[in-house]
């Protein structure tokens, strides 16, 4: 893609480490690296599995060596890992409105709520759903528990997913599976985001 990603934040670092082991197509000194590791840090800065797998193919180097680099050293003994600039935090931006639904036609006594939310822009779905409990907590709340890959939704409005029965919480935008998280995927202004009770 034009910002450097390779497929997703998830797939890029087992992307680089493939082209690293062929040695066919990765070129440090013509691809910017630099930009890649910037644009995967800025959208996944919270999940330390996806940054991990990029570092050792960033570095040009083995994951026991990224773990020892020393980025105090002047710049020209490190690879770029340690030259890519810190990204500050989102910063404040205008605020967006996004829609947010959550249906059940799957379990017990089905439901479909629908809600309109303010958020900052830049605000993450974990986000949109915490406003939405707070104006809503009756129809909106939900439970979490936190994973290697970042907090992944349980329950919402007291119905939980269960794997004996094989069910979970299924994000959707525009009839299109959310690719990442609810702690990283940030939705547009004006987009609908919908949580449905779902098999596997």
């Amino acid at each position: 893609k034009g910002n450097g990603m390779i497929g997703n934040i998830y797939s890029m670092g087992l992307a680089l480490q493939a082209l690293e082991a062929t040695r066919k197509f990765y070129a440090p000194r013509k691809w910017d690296c630099a930009q890649a590791f910037s644009v995967v840090y800025a959208h996944d800065y919270q999940q330390p599995m996806a940054i991990a797998q990029v570092l050792p193919a960033l570095a040009a180097r083995s994951y026991l060596d990224v773990a020892g680099l020393d980025c105090a050293a002047p710049s020209r003994q490190l690879p770029l890992l340690c030259q890519v600039p810190t990204l500050p935090l989102s910063p404040c931006t205008a605020p967006i409105q996004v829609h947010y639904s959550i249906t059940n036609t799957l379990q017990g006594k089905h439901f479909h709520y629908s809600t309109s939310v303010t958020v900052p822009g830049g605000s993450t779905l974990l986000q949109v759903m915490e406003v939405a409990a707070e104006e809503n907590p009756q129809t909106f709340s939900f439970q979490t528990e936190q994973t290697s890959w970042g907090p992944y939704v349980t329950s919402i409005h007291g119905l939980a997913g269960s794997t004996d029965d094989r069910t979970y919480w299924h994000f959707q935008s525009a009839g299109n599976a959310l690719e990442e998280g609810v702690g990283t995927y940030k939705p547009h202004d004006g987009e609908h985001i919908e949580a449905i009770f779902s098999t596997y």
